[in-house]
């Protein structure tokens, strides 16, 4: 998956989660994979504003659902981190006004 944001690429997602023995580093790989779509998907649809934006972060967040549900346990420091990674994530696309809590709105972790 090419990403030409060279922020993003640079970006060690997860970092916090890989080095925690709690969480299978399988299930951690995958969460990265969720991030790293998403990226994808933001620098191929260009959403031009929050509204858009929020739809594709919003079926990303649905994938850690799904996620949650298979082999992951989402808890506090996951919640936190990947949370993070999202408003981290909508920053280095340019949107400076994205409400992380908005980002994550469909999250059930």
């Amino acid at each position: 998956m090419d990403i030409s944001n060279e922020q993003v690429s640079a970006h060690p997602f997860l970092k916090a989660l890989y080095g925690d023995d709690y969480y299978p580093e399988e299930a951690v790989d995958r969460g990265r994979a969720i991030l790293l779509r998403l990226c994808a998907r933001i620098e191929a649809e260009r959403p031009a504003d929050l509204a858009a934006l929020y739809v594709l972060t919003h079926a990303a967040t649905d994938e850690f659902n799904d996620l949650q549900d298979d082999d992951f346990d989402i808890e506090t420091v996951a919640r936190e981190e990947i949370a993070e990674e999202f408003w981290f994530v909508a920053q280095a696309y340019g949107f400076a006004d994205a409400d992380v809590e908005e980002l994550i709105a469909t999250r059930d972790w």
